[in-house]
């Protein structure tokens, strides 16, 4: 199934891409208004999700290395490891794969993630995200379908 690996490296292009994209055109904080609702709003993110530990003084950034790293090889291994049939799971692992990997190339580089999309309402803003975290959570919602029968044929049997 490591023929699936094209996902993840679509993945990581384009996420490392517009993240470099972003550094290189918008000043920290800048925001530029796209949509109703919907900004490019540049920020760092030195945290894991919605800035979690964000504020715990630097050693969050090698913890959240190294569960990437982690994570990475048992995804890997997972995705070496499914049946032909699995394409759903191959899907969602690819997608995670090559979110984690996107986000942890930040991680080691800068100390702190490129966040730059911003979903907002009214004065209510969801945290800032970038496409690595957009794939990552499109893999978890698959892998959680895939949990539920969708993709699985009748003869196939649950892991």
């Amino acid at each position: 199934m490591l023929k699936w690996l094209w996902l993840s490296a679509l993945v990581l292009v384009l996420d490392q891409a517009s993240k470099l994209a972003v550094d290189a055109t918008m000043q920290l904080y800048q925001s530029i208004p796209l949509l109703p609702y919907f900004n490019l709003t540049y920020a760092h993110n030195t945290g894991a999700a919605f800035s979690f530990l964000a504020n715990a003084g630097g050693w969050q950034r090698w913890l959240f290395a190294g569960l990437a790293v982690v994570m990475s090889g048992i995804i890997g291994v997972w995705l070496y490891r499914l049946k032909p049939h699995e394409t759903l799971m191959a899907w969602a692992l690819s997608l995670v794969l090559g979110g984690a990997i996107g986000n942890l190339i930040d991680r080691v580089a800068y100390g702190y993630v490129i966040d730059f999309l911003d979903v907002y309402y009214q004065n209510w803003h969801w945290p800032a995200f970038n496409i690595a975290d957009s794939a990552i959570c499109i893999g978890v919602g698959l892998m959680l379908l895939e949990s539920f029968g969708v993709g699985r044929s009748s003869g196939d049997t649950p892991a």
